[in-house]
């Protein structure tokens, strides 16, 4: 062996094993890197951007599944909004590692009506020359709480460690199922101490007082009950 070569062969590197320590540090990075990935992209929405996505509606076409006759009169339609704050907290866990807590804003509508439907031939009397009608009508009611997805949103939305890594690996559609029932729940609360239906039997009897008159009723009385 030359001295060059013997030189150049005492110079080069040896090449060392990775210690075990430095192998579970990275594993340790990669898995938080995943875990706090949506967080970080939702705090900088910017950075989807970078990565582009396209939108395919690759939906089947609507059936008609029934169709019904409506002899309900919409008289009245209130908006509401609700904050919504639910928390779950697992008995034996702190928070941090396992419970959830979400801040949501539900917008929905509650329509008040008259069921016309209801009334029967004993229910309307006419005098006989046709110049005074008397109505009795059933009560107002409320119809179920609509939620307005387009102005319905979660404020915040906090997961312990187990419930982040839960998400990772499943795709939960209904992960906001259980605060949207709790907003028309009050939604529906709401309308029922909003005198919705008073104001809904106040226009029906406006309705009908104008709509006897233009057929040529002098006098027209609309009571509700039974």
């Amino acid at each position: 062996m030359t001295t060059s070569t013997k030189q150049a062969s005492e110079s080069a590197p040896v090449k060392r094993p990775m210690p075990g320590w430095i192998k579970a540090v990275i594993a340790l990075v990669a898995v938080l890197a995943l875990l706090f990935a949506g967080l970080r992209l939702s705090v900088l929405p910017g950075l989807r951007d970078l990565f582009g996505t396209d939108t395919y509606d690759r939906s089947g076409p609507a059936l008609l599944k029934s169709v019904q006759d409506m002899s309900r009169y919409e008289a009245a339609s209130g908006n509401f909004q609700v904050v919504v704050d639910l928390e779950k907290d697992s008995r034996f866990l702190p928070s941090a590692i396992r419970g959830t807590r979400t801040l949501y804003v539900g917008a929905g509508t509650v329509d008040a009506y008259v069921d016309l439907g209801k009334v029967g031939e004993k229910d309307v009397t006419v005098n006989g020359d046709r110049t005074s009608a008397t109505l009795r009508l059933p009560h107002a009611a409320l119809g179920k709480p609509a939620l307005d997805p387009d102005h319905s949103y979660a404020v915040s939305k906090q997961r312990g460690l187990l419930d982040r890594i839960g998400d990772l690996f499943s795709d939960n559609p209904n992960s906001e199922r259980a605060v949207q029932q709790l907003a028309v729940q009050h939604i529906g609360d709401a309308a029922k101490q909003s005198g919705l239906t008073s104001r809904a039997e106040t226009n029906t009897t406006s309705m009908l007082d104008g709509l006897l008159k233009s057929l040529g009723f002098k006098e027209v009385h609309v009571s509700y009950g039974s």
